[in-house]
């Protein structure tokens, strides 16, 4: 977090996939998108293998690929957009994953270098995207806030910087957001436990 924020933006606004600046602008945010990822996959079972580098890669494509709509505005507006990005990127491959298990004929490979979702954590991950979008259509700012706190794993202090509010603010969207997900989440468990009788 040390390098200059004007530096990592004229360096964004000038990158593509073919341009210097691609290779250039990876080591300035490898080491946090790697912590967003490792933050976010630790909440696997120990029992797997996982390997926050392919995630980190893929993020970073996807970042580069889909820059945002005008220029980018430095470290904060670039790890916002990351969370985002990783949250995408989990959630597409876990509903793949929950798609397969329901005999669909989407083919599910593993993340590159070990990096794997649990069945249990992807449904996890496809029921709380879908609360989440709920979510962002009443309070895009809470939504923005799950995004940094759960996907991205960053704390209240860092949350508030990326998106430009007071910690005390963050604190009082996490603690609604939070409580309003569990509940929508649960409920999908238990419809999914007790469906409804079609004769009925």
């Amino acid at each position: 977090m040390s390098y200059k924020k004007s530096k990592l933006t004229l360096l964004l606004n000038s990158v593509d996939l073919n341009s210097e600046s691609f290779n250039k602008v990876l080591p300035l945010v490898y080491d946090e998108l790697k912590l967003m990822a490792h933050r976010e996959l630790r909440r696997e079972r120990s029992d797997h293998t996982l390997n926050t580098t392919a995630l980190v890669h893929e993020a970073y494509i996807k970042l580069i690929k889909h820059p945002p709509d005008g220029a980018w505005d430095g470290r904060r507006h670039f790890f916002g957009i990351a969370a985002h990005a990783m949250r995408q990127i989990l959630v597409n491959y876990a509903k793949m994953k929950s798609r397969q298990k329901r005999g669909g004929n989407a083919i599910v490979q593993d993340f590159e270098e070990g990096i794997y979702l649990s069945e249990e954590k992807a449904e996890e991950l496809v029921a709380l995207d879908e609360a989440l979008q709920r979510l962002e259509q009443m309070n895009e700012r809470q939504g923005k806030v799950v995004e940094c706190r759960y996907f991205a794993g960053y704390n209240i202090e860092e949350t508030a910087e990326i998106l430009g509010i007071s910690p005390a603010t963050v604190k009082r969207d996490w603690t609604i957001a939070r409580a309003w997900l569990f509940s929508q989440v649960r409920a999908s468990e238990n419809n999914m436990t007790n469906p409804a009788d079609d004769n009925v």
